[in-house]
């Protein structure tokens, strides 16, 4: 029994357990199709949506992934600090393989080796890379004017060379 009739303060004492329950419950349903996402791994290719450009490949956290066009579909140039300020993405020590997101050709996925046996995740053939001025998912900065010959790839394994106003990010 709850409460009982010696104890008249006591008689509800239950009633904030019951709802902070309630709520514990609501927000883990509510919240699971946000924690999918954020437990993806890093390396994971997913579909994203970058106004002007459309359908482009991410990373696992949504961060928009480009191309080099000196890379040829070919192992990396991007060294030094090309490769800082454009960091490659990579496997993780002991992953031989690229996770595929929902929507994004498994078949297209691979992987180009790097100095020091790291293996940098490929998408049709053309190495991946993330942008250090991309502070959240859905920017394409590097894809704006004049950045040169960075550009996204959309998911169908085609390069976007769509130029991209900053502004409009």
């Amino acid at each position: 029994m709850f409460w009982s009739a010696r104890a008249p303060g006591r008689r509800l004492a239950w009633l904030p357990a019951l709802a902070a329950s309630a709520a514990c419950v609501c927000l883990s349903a509510c919240g699971s199709a946000h924690a999918a996402q954020a437990s993806a791994p890093a390396w994971q290719v997913r579909v994203g949506q970058v106004r002007g450009l459309g359908a482009i490949v991410t990373d696992g956290r949504g961060f928009t992934l480009y191309i080099y066009q000196p890379d040829h579909q070919g192992p990396s140039v991007c060294t030094g600090l090309c490769a800082t300020e454009w960091p490659p993405l990579v496997l993780p020590p002991g992953v031989r393989r690229p996770v595929a997101g929902p929507g994004v050709n498994q078949a297209l996925l691979g992987t180009a080796p790097r100095a020091g046996g790291v293996l940098q995740v490929t998408y049709n053939r053309w190495p991946l890379y993330l942008w250090q001025d991309d502070t959240a998912p859905g920017q394409a900065t590097g894809q704006a004017e004049g950045m040169g010959a960075w550009y996204t790839m959309s998911v169908s394994g085609a390069v976007d060379r769509l130029a991209i106003p900053r502004q409009s990010q």
